[in-house]
């Protein structure tokens, strides 16, 4: 697995300052502050209801492409975290006033939607290892935005242990993530994905990432 560990490392580098960025994001300073207005915490369930349920139908496609390959077993399992979201979501969405029909009907805005519109573009035509690389070099970020997410709505808005399971769910991803994902990406390379495009992917991911989180902070200043 050497070839896999050293290009993330690397990709993991180059993206250093956007991680940075992520992790250091306005937002979550005004979320821990108190200052995000209730009302806007809805935008945050309403944008994460058509980013999940978008990401259940890629993964889903990655899981009927790759299925009877050796990653269909990663994949799999990220569809049945997928699907865990979603259900975990629905508590949060009911703290802050929304419905199934009101997520429903929730107007998506365009920067925060970028990440999964990428993602079904990877799920459509990505190899796995570009895939995995993605969801290896995001998730960690994205998984420690969450527990500091989790955290503020305890603290700051009195949310409790239901309301914030969609969040915890993420801030503590299945211990054996890394190495399955890992795994899947060195059998890539031995299959001669190409490492420029394993970068791309997963630079990309990382940059509507952070888009994401850029939507958010203007529309709650809006």
């Amino acid at each position: 697995m050497g070839d896999a560990r050293r290009l993330i490392d690397e990709i993991a580098r180059e993206l250093r300052a956007v991680e940075q960025e992520i992790r250091n994001h306005p937002y979550l300073t005004e979320l821990e502050a108190g200052r995000v207005r209730r009302e806007d915490l809805k935008r945050f369930a309403g944008e994460q209801y058509h980013i999940i349920r978008s990401d259940l139908r890629s993964v889903a496609l990655l899981v009927n492409r790759f299925g009877a390959a050796p990653s269909g077993p990663f994949f799999q399992a990220v569809l049945g975290g997928e699907a865990a979201a979603l259900e975990a979501l629905r508590g949060f969405a009911a703290a802050v006033g929304l419905d199934e029909p009101l997520l429903q009907a929730y107007e998506p805005a365009p920067g925060a939607q970028a990440y999964p519109a990428f993602m079904a573009w990877l799920a459509l035509y990505g190899t796995d290892a570009e895939v995995a690389a993605g969801f290896l070099v995001n998730f960690s970020a994205w998984g420690a935005n969450c527990g500091r997410v989790s955290q503020a709505l305890r603290r700051e808005y009195g949310l409790g242990e239901v309301a914030t399971a969609f969040f915890d769910l993420f801030a503590s991803p299945p211990a054996e993530f890394e190495a399955q994902a890992l795994a899947v990406v060195e059998a890539g390379l031995v299959r001669g994905a190409d490492p420029r495009l394993v970068r791309r992917a997963a630079r990309l991911l990382q940059g509507y990432e952070k888009l994401y989180w850029d939507t958010l902070h203007a529309l709650s200043r809006g």
